[in-house]
């Protein structure tokens, strides 16, 4: 049995009609202003935000984590707080979130992992925005940023490599900025033929001379090991991280020179075949 639809129901529905259609596009309207509003007041509280960070001298890396963190947070609760200007229930989308994070967190456990990852790089600082690091994958380069879920690193051919924090902070991080100097050194072969005190001292006077040596640590020049094809000699040094690598290439160079001129012989890999008659 069909019912009937009362016609004063439907008079009164569309008598009401233009005026909640003109409280509900008022809704809009507002919330679109809202998120207006909100979205520049946002820019400025990460505008102070940061300038109070960088006043306190906090590392770049870290001022950015924050700053990213700080833009998720205020965004979330911008979007909630329309939401329930719009007449949706905070609490009906709270608990909607609350019963699907257990799926949300499998789903992304590998970036919350990187989060994780990131608060702890934040906190322990085994690097900082322009050190020369490398990672136990073999992946190195200048760290450029620390942001949430990742690190950026720009290697010394000006490739950016990112790596995710998670892995970065659970594996094996060398820093070499750290410490400000380090040990240079360079291995020498010279022929079992040649005379070991004067390859020493024509290798020393290459070290002692050259400027970007530093004089107060220690200088050396040593017997390493006995080759398979020559003595292997190791000349060892102390120079300023930046200065590490264009003084090993310059090094490299002058040695061969000076022991070219000294008449001592660098051994080459060489197989002799001997055929029998």
């Amino acid at each position: 049995m069909e019912r009937e639809v009362d016609p004063g129901v439907i008079e009164e529905f569309l008598s009401q009609l233009p005026e909640k259609a003109f409280h509900l596009g008022l809704r809009v309207v507002l919330a679109g202003l809202a998120f207006l509003i909100g979205i520049q007041l946002i820019r400025l509280i990460r505008s102070l935000l940061k300038k109070a960070l960088n006043r306190s001298h906090i590392d770049e890396g870290a001022v950015r984590f924050i700053d990213s963190f700080v833009k998720f947070s205020l965004y979330f609760v911008l979007i909630l707080t329309i939401a329930s200007g719009l007449g949706v229930d905070a609490a009906s989308i709270l608990a909607i979130l609350g019963s699907a994070s257990v799926a949300v967190g499998l789903a992304v456990q590998g970036s919350l992992s990187n989060l994780a990852g990131g608060v702890l790089l934040l906190v322990l600082k085994p690097f900082m925005a322009g050190d020369y690091i490398k990672d136990g994958q073999g992946n190195e380069g200048t760290v450029e940023a620390v942001d949430i879920f990742y690190t950026q690193l720009v290697t010394p051919d000006n490739r950016v490599v990112v790596l995710p924090n998670g892995t970065l902070a659970n594996g094996t991080i060398v820093n070499f900025t750290r410490c400000g100097v380090r040990r240079l050194d360079i291995p020498v072969s010279i022929s079992y033929e040649a005379d070991i005190r004067k390859a020493r001292e024509v290798i020393m006077q290459v070290l002692t001379a050259e400027e970007a040596v530093l004089k107060e640590r220690e200088i050396n020049v040593f017997v390493d090991s006995l080759g398979d094809h020559g003595v292997n000699l190791n000349a060892r040094s102390w120079v300023a991280q930046a200065d590490f690598w264009p003084v090993r290439w310059r090094l490299t160079e002058a040695v061969k020179y000076a022991l070219d001129e000294a008449g001592i012989s660098i051994p080459y890999w060489q197989m002799d075949v001997h055929l029998d008659k």
